[in-house]
């Protein structure tokens, strides 16, 4: 496939993008996020899942919003919401296979924990073949899109970006990088719909690829 011969260094945002959103672990942290929000607020659910809304589009999480606006601490946070049932996500030898054979670095950059990505990349049978994670930890706690959680990442694991590509399930996401100078590949699925591209508009500048099929998109590469 063109444009990707340039490439040393593939970069890989983990939920919804290197497993499939069909896997609805989102789902489970979103059942979490929302308990943790009714227990600390004394709110009921659908209070609770409005304010953990509202908190979602003002700062990129809604870890951020409850940091920024109600002083929270992350940790009781990140470890009540990723305390989940990771069975549902699929052994893929086919997965490592594809990415085996990506010539150079493979990275994690995700908005949850590293224990959240270690388990996951377990489930998948990935471990092995990636160099490196930065979790919402290693971003002190600012999440995509904002730009200095990308730049640190790019500073804290020495990547050039005109040499990187970004995979990722939303669109918004990927603005950055290409600001950046990284090559962005959008994993869209009818599952998720925030990682479809705005009014279905295939011609976004800040996405160069679009697939469904993350597994099938890379084994094309190689």
């Amino acid at each position: 496939m063109m444009g990707f011969d340039h490439i040393d260094t593939w970069v890989f945002d983990l939920d919804n993008t290197l497993y499939p959103a069909s896997c609805k672990l989102f789902d489970q942290m979103h059942k979490k996020m929302s308990a943790y929000v009714m227990r600390h607020f004394n709110l009921d659910f659908a209070n609770a899942y409005a304010l953990q809304k509202k908190l979602y589009h003002r700062h990129g999480t809604t870890l951020r919003g409850l940091m920024v606006e109600y002083d929270h601490k992350p940790e009781g946070f990140l470890e009540e919401v990723h305390d989940i049932d990771y069975t549902t996500v699929p052994h893929s030898p086919a997965l490592l296979a594809a990415l085996e054979s990506l010539p150079g670095r493979k990275l994690v950059f995700t908005a949850g924990t590293h224990q959240h990505a270690r388990r996951t990349m377990e489930r998948l049978g990935v471990s092995e073949v990636f160099d490196g994670v930065f979790d919402i930890v290693d971003a002190l706690h600012i999440p995509k899109p904002a730009q200095a959680p990308y730049e640190k990442f790019l500073k804290d694991h020495a990547v050039t970006p005109i040499s990187a590509v970004m995979f990722e399930d939303i669109s918004r996401n990927l603005e950055v990088p290409h600001q950046l100078g990284m090559t962005t590949v959008l994993v869209t699925s009818a599952e998720n719909e925030d990682g479809m591209i705005l009014n279905g508009d295939t011609r976004v500048a800040h996405v160069h690829h679009t697939t469904d099929d993350l597994t099938k998109f890379l084994q094309r590469l190689s």
